[in-house]
Protein backbone atom coordinates (compact mmCIF):
# COMPACT_ATOMS: atom_id res chain seq x y z
CA UNK A 1 0.00 0.00 0.00
CA UNK A 2 1.04 3.44 -0.75
CA UNK A 3 1.56 6.09 1.37
CA UNK A 4 0.91 10.48 1.42
CA UNK A 5 3.52 12.42 2.70
CA UNK A 6 3.33 16.21 2.90
CA UNK A 7 6.13 18.31 3.12
CA UNK A 8 6.38 22.40 4.29
CA UNK A 9 8.99 24.39 4.70
CA UNK A 10 7.46 26.60 7.74
CA UNK A 11 8.59 29.30 10.40
CA UNK A 12 8.62 29.62 13.66
CA UNK A 13 5.50 30.77 13.83
CA UNK A 14 3.72 28.37 11.80
CA UNK A 15 3.37 30.03 8.54
CA UNK A 16 3.58 28.30 5.64
CA UNK A 17 2.75 30.87 2.59
CA UNK A 18 5.44 32.08 0.08
CA UNK A 19 8.44 30.43 1.32
CA UNK A 20 10.29 32.27 -1.50
CA UNK A 21 10.41 35.42 0.92
CA UNK A 22 12.39 34.06 3.84
CA UNK A 23 13.09 30.35 2.90
CA UNK A 24 16.25 30.55 0.77
CA UNK A 25 18.71 31.93 3.12
CA UNK A 26 18.56 28.62 5.44
CA UNK A 27 19.01 26.53 2.11
CA UNK A 28 22.34 24.79 1.96
CA UNK A 29 23.66 20.77 1.12
CA UNK A 30 22.23 19.33 4.05
CA UNK A 31 18.67 20.39 2.82
CA UNK A 32 18.78 19.74 -0.66
CA UNK A 33 19.93 16.37 0.60
CA UNK A 34 16.47 15.59 2.86
CA UNK A 35 14.73 16.97 -0.11
CA UNK A 36 16.34 14.66 -2.79
CA UNK A 37 15.68 11.72 -0.50
CA UNK A 38 11.88 12.31 -0.27
CA UNK A 39 11.94 12.83 -3.69
CA UNK A 40 13.82 9.64 -4.44
CA UNK A 41 10.51 7.62 -2.33
CA UNK A 42 8.35 9.27 -4.51
CA UNK A 43 7.29 7.88 -7.93
CA UNK A 44 4.21 10.68 -7.48
CA UNK A 45 3.12 14.33 -6.49
CA UNK A 46 -0.26 15.73 -5.60
CA UNK A 47 -1.43 19.02 -5.40
CA UNK A 48 -3.71 21.35 -4.61
CA UNK A 49 -4.93 24.09 -7.65
CA UNK A 50 -2.55 27.19 -6.12
CA UNK A 51 0.32 24.65 -5.85
CA UNK A 52 -0.01 23.19 -9.34
CA UNK A 53 -0.72 26.50 -11.28
CA UNK A 54 2.36 28.06 -9.72
CA UNK A 55 4.76 25.40 -10.20
CA UNK A 56 3.16 24.60 -13.75
CA UNK A 57 4.34 28.34 -14.79
CA UNK A 58 7.64 27.74 -12.84
CA UNK A 59 9.08 23.91 -13.43
CA UNK A 60 9.13 23.01 -17.17
CA UNK A 61 11.13 26.22 -17.67
CA UNK A 62 14.27 24.53 -15.64
CA UNK A 63 13.95 21.13 -17.68
CA UNK A 64 16.57 19.96 -19.50
CA UNK A 65 19.28 22.42 -17.81
CA UNK A 66 20.72 19.27 -15.45
CA UNK A 67 18.72 20.63 -12.03
CA UNK A 68 17.76 16.93 -10.34
CA UNK A 69 14.72 19.04 -8.98
CA UNK A 70 13.26 20.39 -12.07
CA UNK A 71 14.03 17.24 -13.62
CA UNK A 72 12.25 15.02 -11.38
CA UNK A 73 9.11 17.10 -10.81
CA UNK A 74 8.43 17.88 -14.48
CA UNK A 75 8.80 14.21 -15.58
CA UNK A 76 6.90 12.26 -12.37
CA UNK A 77 2.87 11.57 -11.86
CA UNK A 78 1.38 14.21 -10.95
CA UNK A 79 -2.74 14.22 -9.19
CA UNK A 80 -3.95 17.76 -9.12
CA UNK A 81 -6.99 18.22 -6.61
CA UNK A 82 -9.30 21.29 -7.50
CA UNK A 83 -12.80 22.11 -7.62
CA UNK A 84 -12.00 25.38 -9.85
CA UNK A 85 -9.79 23.71 -12.75
CA UNK A 86 -10.99 22.58 -15.98
CA UNK A 87 -7.99 20.91 -16.75
CA UNK A 88 -4.22 19.80 -15.95
CA UNK A 89 -2.19 20.06 -18.41
CA UNK A 90 1.10 20.08 -17.76
CA UNK A 91 3.00 16.93 -18.46
CA UNK A 92 2.05 13.43 -16.73
CA UNK A 93 -0.85 15.56 -15.16
CA UNK A 94 -4.18 13.93 -14.12
CA UNK A 95 -6.84 16.26 -12.62
CA UNK A 96 -9.41 14.72 -9.82
CA UNK A 97 -11.90 16.74 -8.57
CA UNK A 98 -12.76 18.16 -5.35
CA UNK A 99 -15.74 16.53 -4.63
CA UNK A 100 -13.94 12.98 -5.30
CA UNK A 101 -11.01 13.33 -4.26
CA UNK A 102 -11.40 10.92 -1.28
CA UNK A 103 -12.33 7.88 -2.84
CA UNK A 104 -9.85 8.60 -5.99
CA UNK A 105 -7.55 9.12 -3.63
CA UNK A 106 -8.31 5.68 -1.26
CA UNK A 107 -7.92 3.68 -4.29
CA UNK A 108 -4.51 5.17 -5.45
CA UNK A 109 -3.06 4.36 -2.06
CA UNK A 110 -4.27 1.14 -2.50
CA UNK A 111 -2.04 0.64 -5.70
CA UNK A 112 1.19 -0.25 -6.28
CA UNK A 113 3.91 1.80 -6.49
CA UNK A 114 6.24 4.39 -4.31
CA UNK A 115 5.41 7.33 -2.10
CA UNK A 116 2.50 9.90 -3.47
CA UNK A 117 4.25 13.21 -2.29
CA UNK A 118 3.27 16.52 -1.20
CA UNK A 119 5.08 20.00 -1.28
CA UNK A 120 2.90 22.93 0.18
CA UNK A 121 -0.75 22.85 -0.79
CA UNK A 122 -1.75 23.58 2.74
CA UNK A 123 -5.45 23.66 2.11
CA UNK A 124 -5.33 20.20 0.58
CA UNK A 125 -2.89 18.54 4.02
CA UNK A 126 -5.86 20.07 5.68
CA UNK A 127 -8.39 17.78 4.01
CA UNK A 128 -6.27 14.85 3.88
CA UNK A 129 -5.93 15.07 7.36
CA UNK A 130 -9.68 15.35 7.96
CA UNK A 131 -10.28 12.27 6.18
CA UNK A 132 -7.06 10.55 7.72
CA UNK A 133 -5.44 9.84 4.40
CA UNK A 134 -1.73 11.60 5.16
CA UNK A 135 0.45 9.12 6.44
CA UNK A 136 3.63 11.59 6.65
CA UNK A 137 4.19 14.95 7.49
CA UNK A 138 8.14 16.79 6.75
CA UNK A 139 8.57 20.15 8.60
CA UNK A 140 11.22 22.33 7.53
CA UNK A 141 11.07 24.45 10.90
CA UNK A 142 13.20 27.89 9.74
CA UNK A 143 14.56 29.75 12.48
CA UNK A 144 12.61 32.94 11.77
CA UNK A 145 9.13 34.35 12.72
CA UNK A 146 7.54 35.44 9.75
CA UNK A 147 4.52 37.80 11.54
CA UNK A 148 1.90 36.87 8.70
CA UNK A 149 1.17 34.38 6.19
CA UNK A 150 -1.31 31.57 6.26
CA UNK A 151 -0.44 28.95 8.54
CA UNK A 152 -0.86 25.11 8.18
CA UNK A 153 -2.84 24.01 11.03
CA UNK A 154 -5.23 26.66 10.71
CA UNK A 155 -8.75 25.74 11.65
CA UNK A 156 -7.67 21.76 11.82
CA UNK A 157 -8.13 21.02 16.25
CA UNK A 158 -6.29 18.63 18.08
CA UNK A 159 -4.35 16.42 15.79
CA UNK A 160 -2.13 13.65 17.47
CA UNK A 161 1.38 13.02 15.55
CA UNK A 162 4.27 11.34 16.07
CA UNK A 163 8.10 11.72 15.33
CA UNK A 164 9.64 9.66 13.12
CA UNK A 165 13.12 11.54 13.09
CA UNK A 166 14.54 14.88 13.94
CA UNK A 167 17.53 16.34 12.28
CA UNK A 168 19.09 19.90 13.19
CA UNK A 169 21.16 21.74 9.92
CA UNK A 170 23.99 23.84 10.49
CA UNK A 171 21.72 26.76 9.46
CA UNK A 172 19.44 26.46 12.45
CA UNK A 173 16.64 24.36 10.55
CA UNK A 174 14.87 21.40 11.93
CA UNK A 175 14.15 18.51 9.67
CA UNK A 176 11.18 16.83 11.75
CA UNK A 177 9.34 13.99 10.03
CA UNK A 178 5.39 12.90 11.81
CA UNK A 179 3.42 10.03 11.51
CA UNK A 180 -0.02 10.32 11.84
CA UNK A 181 -2.05 8.28 14.21
CA UNK A 182 -5.76 7.01 13.18
CA UNK A 183 -8.44 9.20 14.94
Amino acid sequence: MRKITAAFFISLDGVVESPDQWHFPYFNDEMGAAIGAQMAESDAMLMGRVNYEEWAAYWPSKSGQGDVFADHINNVKKYVVSNTLDSADWTNSTLIKGDSFVEELTALKRQDGGTIAMSGSATLVRSLLEHDLLDELYLMVHPIVVGAGQRLFEGTGQIPLKLVSSTTFETGVLSLVYSTEPK
